[in-house]
């Protein structure tokens, strides 16, 4: 059906795309929108304090380490991922401080999600009443 184009002014089919009509914009998903909050800002800061800020697969050596005291590139990481459980988004016992490279790793599965767990339970340890 014919239709007048209220983007290029002309007259064309309804489903033709004239390319002035405005792209939609992609959805932002929950995960995308968390990282922008103010509670997940504080959060990455107080791991990252917790882990003295220092990658914790580094720090031990651990994955082709090339400088065990890295400070370098550090984001925090989740080891159960927001996809597979958005509750435990803040949880400390889910996060844990690791530089770029070693981040990377973790997310494809090449650091084990178990040796990751061990980290955090020891980083965690340290760091709380009654801890070793």
């Amino acid at each position: 059906m014919l239709k007048s184009c209220k983007y290029c002014m002309r007259i064309h089919d309804s489903k033709y795309d004239c390319g002035k009509k405005p792209k939609k914009l992609k959805k932002t998903s929950k995960k995308d929108r968390f990282r922008w909050t103010v509670a997940w800002q504080k959060k990455r800061e107080e791991i990252k304090e917790r882990d003295n800020y220092l990658c914790q697969v580094c720090i031990r050596n651990r994955y082709n380490t090339s400088e065990q005291f890295n400070y370098n590139d550090l984001e925090v990481h989740h080891a159960i991922s927001l996809e597979n459980d958005f509750e435990k988004r803040l949880d400390n016992d889910n996060l844990i401080t690791l530089c770029e490279r070693h981040h990377e790793m973790a997310e494809k599965g090449e650091i084990p999600l178990k040796e990751i767990q061990e980290i955090i339970v020891e980083q965690e340890s340290k760091h709380t009443p009654g801890g070793v």
